[in-house]
């Protein structure tokens, strides 16, 4: 019973009380560049949360056997190669999505959220407890980076789920749904300047609703 608790209060930590965007503010450079569709940002998160749980886990396996002295470069190192298989597989497999979130893929190796994640927890934790860490952290980062690009799409061009064949296939070109109709986009919506304000409100909300 007490395993379970435990693992449900990592999930929650994860995912709301100490969620890595909306609380830690970590990772914010990709947050914001590139949250301009729902798609950009589930594809980030999904990229993000791989290389969370991968390194997450194997920190914890090999934890007793890193020297203290060197952990942070071996962390590094670890992150890296994770970073550098997610690349692989989204060169191959999502070639075009792959070409539009462009340096924030290999950027993964420095989100302050995933080496902080090996040494705060993974690197004090047994494998199982650091798994369901890693992945309730991605999953939060991920929420966040879908809820923020949905609305910046929505308000920005009108439509959610526009490029979803670049994630999903082909197949998916039909689940585009279109709200209104534009001739021009509403860039201020698009660009950064935007992500900073639609961050802003997410903020808000979540400190409201704990609040109450």
């Amino acid at each position: 019973m007490s395993t379970e608790l435990n693992h449900s209060t990592i999930l929650k930590n994860g995912l709301w009380d100490n969620n890595t965007a909306l609380v830690q503010l970590l990772g914010l450079c990709p947050l914001l560049a590139v949250t301009g569709s729902l798609i950009n940002g589930l594809g980030l998160g999904i990229a993000t949360t791989f290389v969370l749980v991968g390194s997450n886990l194997t920190v914890s396996l090999i934890r007793n056997h890193i020297p203290k002295e060197i952990r942070i470069p071996i962390f590094v190192m670890l992150i890296a190669s994770f970073v550098t298989n997610i690349q692989m597989l989204m060169n191959a497999f999502t070639y075009e999505l792959y070409l539009i979130l462009g340096i924030f893929i290999p950027l993964i190796v420095t989100n302050c959220a995933i080496i902080g994640r090996a040494e705060a927890f993974a690197s004090r934790n047994k494998p199982l407890p650091s798994f369901v860490d890693g992945l309730a952290q991605g999953l939060g980062f991920t929420l966040v980076l879908v809820a923020l690009g949905a609305v910046r799409e929505f308000v920005g061009q009108g439509t959610i789920f526009d490029g979803a064949h670049l994630l999903l296939g082909d197949w998916a070109k039909d689940l585009t749904l279109s709200f209104y109709l534009t001739d021009q986009k509403f860039l201020f919506a698009i660009l950064p300047p935007g992500a900073f304000i639609g961050l802003g409100v997410l903020i808000a909300i979540k400190n409201r609703i704990q609040q109450n």
